[in-house]
Parts: C-alpha cells; sequence; structure tokens
C-alpha cells in the first residue's frame, strides 16, 4: 500500500467504479490513466497501452486530436456554458443543423421532395428535423421515451374521447438482451437481467421479443462452423416471425405498441451481436405495418462506427453514418451520445419528426410543453467539440483511413479461428466481439463465475492492450485514429491472452 501510486491510493480509498464489484477491485493497484495521445494511452507510471475499446465504446478520432483540441480551446476564448432554458447559443444551434443534415441522407431528401415511397417501408419518408440536446446515451433514451409515450397518449386520447372509452397507456416493445441505459425510464427498456433485475420494482413493464443471435439461435440448424455464424446459419428467419407475432398479439388486445426501440445492426452490452443483413429492414416494416414508432439507439453504433457499406444498396456510402440507414430504414427518434463529441465531453442528441414537436405545440396555459430538461443541455463546449469531430469524420482522409481500419481487423481477426476457445467472431464496422467457450464444436459456454472474459482482458492489460469483456466476449473497438500496425497488435495480443490464459499450445 506504501508503494502505491499517490492516485491509485485516493482512488481505492474514495472511488466507486461502475459496473465493477469493489472487493475485487480492491484487491490490486488499478492502471491510472495519465495521458492519452492518437491510440495509445499512458498511465502514471509511464507504461503505455493501446485503447482497444475506444475508452468504453466513446472515442473516434484517437485522443489529443488537433482539430478537436482547438475547437474547444477556442470556444473557452468565448463561453464555457450557459443555459439553454430561455437562451439559445451559437454552436449548438450550428451542431443541431448540421445533424439534422447528416441523419437525412440526400437520396431520402429527394424521395421526400418527389413524394416517392421508401424501399424500405412503403410509407413516405420521415424526415428527422428537430434536435433535443441532453448528457449521455441514458437520457438521449430518456427523452425519446418520454417523447413517444406522451405523443401516443395524446393521440389516443383524442380518438378515444371521441369513441367514449378511455385510453390504453402506451406500451413499448425492444429486444432480448436490450441495454438502453441506466436511468429509470431507458433501464425500463433493457432485458438484461444481470443489470436490471434489482430494479424491478421502480420501472414499468415493456415487452421483449426475440433478438437475433445466429450463434445461439435455438432455430439455426447448422452446425458450427470457423466463420461468424450469420455467414452459414440455416434458418427461415424465425425470429423475424417472433416479432410478427409479438405485433399481432398487442394489437388484438387493442392496445398496438407504441414504438419499438432497437440498437440497428449490433448489440452491444448483450454481447456485440450482430442482426443478419435484411433483419433490421423487416423488423421496421412490421413495427410500421402495426402503427408503430421506432426508436433507434444509436449511441454506440452512430458516427461511423458500424462502418460506410450500405446492405440495402449491396454498395459502399461513405455518406452514410448511421447504423439505421445501412438498411434504408429512418426511425421517428435518433438517439446519440457517446462518439458525439469524439469522445471528448459528455452530450447527447435525440433527434425526431416535426410531426411529433407539433403535438407538444400549445397555448402557455394549454401545458403541451416538453417537461423534461438538463442543466448542461446544449452545452457549448461539447457542441464545439462535436462540430469538430463531425467534420474529421467526414473528411475524404477519415473515410479512406477507416476503411483501412476495418480491412485489416477483419483481416487480423480469421486468424483467430485455430484457437478452439474461439466460438464466434462478430464484426460490424469497426465493431467487433470474440465469444470465448470451453471448445467450439460444442459452443459449451463458460460460467460467468469463471471469469473467463475479464481473465483475457487482464492477461492483454499486461500486453500493453486495454478492453473490457462483456461476459465471455472479448470487445475489439479501435478508435479511428489507430493504425493498421496497432489494429494487428491488438489482435496479437488477444492472441496470446488467450493462448496463455487456456494454456493453448500453437495448433
Amino acid at each position: 500500500m506504501n508503494g502505491m501510486n499517490r492516485f491509485a491510493r485516493l482512488d481505492r480509498q474514495f472511488v466507486w467504479h461502475p459496473f465493477t464489484q469493489m472487493r475485487d477491485w480492491l484487491q490490486s493497484e488499478p492502471i491510472v490513466i495519465a495521458e492519452g495521445h492518437g491510440a495509445v494511452l499512458r498511465d502514471v507510471h509511464g507504461r503505455e497501452y493501446l485503447d482497444a475499446n475506444s475508452s468504453i465504446w466513446t472515442n473516434l478520432h484517437g485522443h489529443q486530436h488537433p482539430k478537436i483540441n482547438a475547437a474547444i480551446r477556442r470556444q473557452l476564448g468565448k463561453i464555457a456554458h450557459s443555459s439553454a432554458l430561455g437562451l439559445a447559443n451559437e454552436p449548438a444551434s450550428l451542431l443541431a443543423a448540421k445533424l439534422v443534415e447528416a441523419a437525412n441522407p440526400r437520396s431520402r431528401r429527394r424521395e421526400e421532395a418527389d413524394g416517392s415511397k421508401t424501399p424500405s417501408s412503403g410509407s413516405p419518408p420521415r424526415r428527422l428535423r428537430r434536435v433535443f440536446f441532453s448528457d449521455d446515451g441514458s437520457t438521449a433514451l430518456e427523452v425519446a421515451l418520454k417523447l413517444a409515450y406522451e405523443f401516443t397518449r395524446r393521440a389516443r386520447s383524442a380518438d378515444s374521447l371521441s369513441a367514449g372509452k378511455k385510453a390504453a397507456e402506451p406500451k413499448f416493445l425492444s429486444l432480448e438482451g436490450a441495454y438502453h441505459g441506466d436511468t429509470v425510464g431507458a433501464v425500463a427498456l433493457g432485458h438484461i437481467e444481470l443489470f436490471h433485475r434489482s430494479y424491478a420494482g421502480l420501472l414499468f413493464r415493456s415487452d421483449k421479443v426475440m433478438a437475433p443471435y445466429c450463434y445461439r439461435c435455438p432455430f439455426n440448424r447448422a452446425r458450427p462452423e470457423r466463420a461468424d455464424a450469420r455467414e452459414y446459419r440455416n434458418c427461415h428467419w424465425e425470429c423475424l416471425a417472433k416479432v410478427e407475432q409479438k405485433f399481432s398479439a398487442q394489437q388484438k388486445k387493442g392496445n398496438p405498441y407504441a414504438a419499438l426501440v432497437f440498437e440497428p445492426l449490433i448489440q452491444g452490452a448483450a454481447g456485440m451481436i450482430p442482426q443478419p443483413p435484411g433483419w433490421l429492414k423487416r423488423a421496421a416494416d412490421i413495427a410500421r405495418g402495426h402503427g408503430a414508432l421506432l426508436i433507434a439507439d444509436e449511441v454506440m453504433t452512430g458516427f461511423g462506427r458500424t462502418g460506410i457499406f450500405n446492405s440495402e444498396l449491396r454498395t459502399q456510402n461513405s455518406g452514410l453514418i448511421f447504423a439505421s440507414h445501412h438498411e434504408g430504414v429512418q426511425p421517428d427518434f435518433l438517439c446519440l451520445a457517446k462518439g458525439l463529441t469524439g469522445g471528448y465531453l459528455p452530450m447527447a442528441a435525440t433527434l425526431t419528426t416535426q410531426k411529433i414537436f407539433n403535438a407538444f405545440l400549445g397555448r402557455y396555459d394549454e401545458f403541451k410543453t416538453f417537461f423534461h430538461g438538463h442543466s448542461y443541455t446544449a452545452n457549448q463546449l461539447g457542441a464545439a467539440a462535436a462540430l469538430a469531430s463531425l467534420d474529421i469524420l467526414q473528411s475524404p482522409e477519415s473515410v479512406r483511413s477507416r476503411q483501412a481500419l476495418e480491412k485489416t481487423l477483419r483481416q487480423e481477426l480469421q486468424t483467430l479461428w485455430s484457437l478452439p476457445n474461439v466460438g464466434d467472431i462478430r464484426q460490424v464496422g469497426l465493431l467487433a466481439g470474440v465469444e470465448l467457450v470451453k471448445e467450439w464444436r460444442t459452443r459449451e459456454p463458460f460460467a460467468l463465475r469463471e471469469r473467463a472474459g475479464l481473465r483475457v482482458c487482464e492477461a492483454m492489460a499486461r500486453r500493453g492492450v486495454l478492453t473490457r469483456p462483456i461476459g465471455n466476449v472479448i470487445v475489439l473497438m479501435p478508435p479511428y485514429g489507430a493504425t493498421p500496425a496497432q489494429v494487428r497488435r491488438t489482435v496479437a495480443a488477444l492472441d496470446d491472452s488467450m493462448r496463455a490464459v487456456f494454456r493453448q499450445e500453437t495448433s
């Protein structure tokens, strides 16, 4: 204890860490980060580490990016924060306009102008026009939830009043394994038992429906292969049939779901579980067919994380920075955080349509106002960082760099199939999850008490690479500023760590 770094001692004495069993934490000296440059973090002892999960999925372009640093310094020379309650400010106004532009791809805007239908839903495109700023991913979802609830309640109340009936309370549907944040409303939308059961008494009830998890899907009749399970699955889209059944059953009760809440293309906290191509588009069609709103949780997937490949058009499109658009799905609510500021400052945004915005307009004494807010809503420093981050993200240099990194990551991950404890490797853009199993031929999982994922990540830290597991899934999510060599080193450290932890020899 006496030889421990001063900041490590203070941490152990005073800090309570998130999602951490503190009894275990207090058994050893923590890594105390002092600096960061690009994809490299440096601790107080001068040791260097690769940031292999972008500082819990937030950092886009790397640490100490000169353009974001300069933008924050310029804004500091003006003002750091002023209230958005009754006041506007320059950078937040500009950011809202930029987000609306990014959230409505040009092809979609042309369809809206000429009145054509979207290929994904058979209904007129929904242009996202309004931005509500908040603090983090949880609050972005909380905003969407409250807006969708009140919008639906008001619409149904008007219909019920004319029919002389009492309107049913709006209900929400989300996916098995869903995680949408830690505020009470966001927790109520989640369905990870380990995270949510403790708070059951605080929550309203939301329903869940089967999520596509090809590797462990009971309807996938394919035997395990050394490839992403989405590539060799053998099923009849039973998961989508479950979605249809759920919506139909709720419709028959006379209380259709108000909204479907989802992470597009890949579920994060569920274990980096990707949806097979086409699932999102079809699920959105089902929801739309039953009159439900779509709430897209792009807290993790937004701002280019899922790559630039458009699965609907089977082409690459560098203009698509949100996962929903990769399958031509335009949600009614687009929830953003994490990478919004490039990972620099806590800021979030919920984008929605003019129709939903209009439902909250009225005379002062009607009290139709959206009664919700945050002290740091539309913070100037966060907005300045976000504007700089968007400029970097949409530059040709960034697009080329992300393409090269995604290709390198895909190539390097293929080398892990030789390890018997690798069950599935799942990659969407620059998001990857490696699921550890006792033996790949049986898919037998490690029990959580065996701490398989945690032990592998601890071994990676000893090799100078930092990431955090989700149970038995190792997450790799390099910042866009990482080099191909750093990506190769990251995967090599994972390979070495698995061999060491599971005592495997090179085959």
